[in-house]
């Protein structure tokens, strides 16, 4: 089993980084890669390709801020990709954002489609928590206070964990370690099935509804902040109204903020360094996870 690898960045590298991919390689760089690119690398270290589970799909990064002190909240990020794709190396600039607030951030992959279907890669962001509820503590980060975020299918992935308590009893945590959730424009009540991949995905389900996590809101679910942009066409904002109301009306805390002139992925986008002028993503998470 490969050894985690740890790397301390410095801002040098990322202007190294910029300009070896704006120039001899543009071509070859994808939209990310030069996101990324102009992302701050110093501030924090990253410790990276750690094992969760067996299999390439189940490792995952730690970044930690630099400057050692009291153990920090650690928040889970699941990244999106419809269930069939993704990599956490594409998220530096969401890691290094949290970062900047003073908190610990874990960045998961999970298997996806069509090496699993409904619900492997909930089992797999189950087993990813555990880790952390085990071993973030070597890492600068507080076991006591893990907060889960997920952007678009990895906001479904955490709002699952967070409020049906069954993947997380499966690997020995009790739902109660999870301190608050934050979802960006997640797809929380989206039945009947109308696209061709949440059929493939979720259509093989002996009960529809237990896919929905609107279906286990209650008052024992965590804290939550639904996030989503109002003008969102790939998943639409009434998924966070709908979650946010059933929590509200079952006696949870749910609260839904809508983003004017934002879209699908630029609410993700937004916590990246040079864009949070689109609008205060990183303000609002900080200040939940502040308030929790």
């Amino acid at each position: 089993m490969p050894r985690p690898r740890l790397a301390i960045v410095t801002g040098r590298s990322a202007i190294l980084a910029g300009l070896l991919c704006l120039g001899a390689a543009l071509a070859a760089c994808s939209p990310v890669d030069l996101l990324n690119a102009t992302v701050p690398e110093d501030g924090y270290s990253v410790t990276t390709d750690i094992a969760y589970g067996d299999g390439a799909r189940r490792r995952l990064d730690v970044y930690r801020p630099a400057t050692a002190g009291e153990p920090a909240p650690v928040v889970v990020f699941f990244y999106g990709g419809s269930w069939r794709n993704g990599d956490r190396g594409d998220y530096r600039f969401v890691a290094q954002a949290l970062v900047s607030e003073g908190l610990v951030a874990v960045l998961p992959d999970y298997r996806v489609y069509p090496e699993v279907v409904f619900p492997g890669f909930l089992e797999d962001g189950a087993a990813a928590i555990r880790w952390v509820r085990d071993s973030i503590a070597g890492y600068g980060g507080d076991p006591e206070r893990i907060f889960l975020i997920g952007h678009s299918a990895g906001a479904y992935n955490a709002a699952m964990l967070a409020v049906d308590p069954r993947y997380l009893s499966a690997v020995g945590v009790d739902r109660e370690a999870i301190a608050g959730f934050v979802g960006l424009a997640g797809p929380y009540d989206f039945l009947p099935l109308d696209t061709r991949i949440t059929r493939r995905v979720f259509g093989g389900a002996a009960d529809l509804s237990a896919t929905q996590p609107v279906t286990f809101a209650d008052s024992n679910a965590p804290p939550m902040l639904l996030l989503a942009g109002e003008n969102d066409g790939t998943v639409y904002p009434r998924n966070s109204v709908s979650l946010s109301e059933t929590t509200e009306e079952r006696g949870g805390n749910a609260e839904v903020r809508l983003y004017p002139d934002l879209g699908h992925i630029g609410i993700v986008l937004a916590l990246a360094d040079g864009q949070r002028h689109r609008a205060p993503v990183l303000d609002d998470v900080a200040a939940f996870i502040g308030a929790h």
